[in-house]
């Protein structure tokens, strides 16, 4: 079979190495990957173990984080004191094997992963794509040079992707976030730093590279935020905690989309002929706005498809997956930020953390990617910090999933 990929990003990437093991020929079209982007660059453990066969985590030079601290929310004012804040151990000892959560550069990581589908036997080919469409019984990919035929079309081409506004529907505004901030080089960590913003919704971070710190902040889009308001609150956290003094700020700005706030019913993830992949599906974790591990996964199980299923059934049976395993998680947290993201349950996250173990313990496993977001409240109560779990989060989350405010007694019924 002929295996078109637009994107060679980890979805591209991951659906094509997949796909030329199976046998499959596979042309991986994207003219400027490997190279650097604004996410985090966070690997958790489940995202690991989908790529333990492909790329060999030692020559990605990860940094290993061994805390994730917690700010208050922004505080409305110059802080003049140092912050009370919440540091949770991600892991006990600092070797990568046993590691929560470690950070990579993306242009490594894709660059690895790129190597790695060259190696299986697909062809990349380094020219940008200007048309997708359907001849016949083929699909058809336009470069500036040259047409190509293929039996499938995968559209790995991130938020803006060619393949979904050709085949499918642009994003809505309500499902795009806006990232800007700065790359700060010349300082690493071993931490990653959350706060919650009271500016509007969403959450500020500070994620370590080898050689730079990557801080930003996302809001969403439909609040009318623009990428310089963005920037200039990311730039007074880093002023606030000092780290202009001896670096060089390089700013970025990306939009991040997610399905988890349409309704499952309005999702088109696949279609004759073509599936989309990672960001191009909207496959982002609504709350934390991670997408690497959706990416990654959403590769595999594109090339799952097409390796079980005849081409007419192959996409029919990759949504199908999607909607079932995918979906109902990023729905879930999308309900879930509307409380994260307020002031007053950002000071009540902090208070639970320092004070915690148990809640510090179920707040690891979440950032680690080892907690889904079913179960969490069940999982909170049972910490029985009835006091802390039910203020700061069992209250919360109660309201949020069930839609009203319940007795914590109450059993819950996901």
């Amino acid at each position: 079979m002929r295996i078109a990929i637009i994107g060679a990003g980890p979805a591209g990437a991951m659906a094509a190495v997949r796909l030329a093991r199976a046998g499959a020929s596979v042309q991986l079209f994207d003219p400027s990957h490997p190279r650097e982007k604004p996410c985090g660059g966070g690997l958790t453990g489940r995202a690991l173990a989908l790529i333990s066969d492909v790329v060999d985590l030692g020559t990605l030079a990860p940094v290993v984080v061994r805390s994730a601290v917690v700010e208050p929310p922004s505080p409305r004012h110059a802080q003049l004191r140092p912050l009370q804040t919440a540091d949770v151990r991600l892991v006990d000892r600092g070797t990568t094997s046993q590691s929560s959560l470690v950070v990579v550069s993306r242009a490594v990581f894709d660059r690895a992963l790129t190597d790695a589908a060259v190696a299986a036997g697909a062809r990349l080919i380094p020219e940008k794509t200007i048309d997708v469409h359907r001849r016949d019984s083929s699909m058809v990919v336009r470069t500036a040079r040259r047409e190509y035929e293929a039996d499938y079309l995968l559209g790995a081409d991130g938020t803006s992707s060619l393949v979904r506004r050709k085949l499918a529907t642009p994003f809505a505004r309500a499902q795009l976030s806006i990232a800007a901030g700065y790359y700060v080089h010349g300082l690493s960590a071993s931490r990653i730093v959350i706060q919650t913003r009271r500016e509007q919704p969403g959450y500020l971070w500070s994620f370590p590279r080898r050689d730079h710190l990557a801080i930003g902040i996302c809001a969403p889009a439909s609040h009318a935020v623009t990428s310089p308001e963005l920037r200039a609150q990311a730039l007074a956290w880093i002023e606030q905690h000092g780290l202009h003094r001896t670096t060089t700020l390089t700013p970025y700005a990306w939009p991040i989309p997610s399905v988890g706030f349409e309704d499952a019913r309005g999702i088109t993830f696949s279609g004759p002929g073509w599936m989309l992949l990672g960001d191009a599906a909207g496959l982002v974790d609504p709350l934390t706005r991670e997408g690497i591990y959706y990416a990654l996964q959403s590769g595999q199980w594109a090339a799952d498809a097409l390796a079980a299923a005849s081409p007419a059934l192959a996409g029919v049976r990759y949504a199908e997956r999607l909607a079932d395993a995918v979906q109902p998680e990023l729905a879930r947290a999308a309900r879930l930020s509307a409380m994260f993201f307020s002031p007053v349950f950002g000071s009540l996250l902090v208070d639970a953390l320092r004070r915690s173990p148990r809640i510090r313990e179920v707040f690891a496993d979440l950032v680690a990617g080892r907690q889904p977001y079913l179960g969490l409240r069940r999982r909170l109560l049972a910490t029985r910090e009835w006091t802390l779990a039910t203020r700061a989060i069992g209250v919360a989350l109660q309201s949020v999933f069930a839609g009203t405010m319940k007795s914590v007694a109450t059993p819950e019924a996901t």
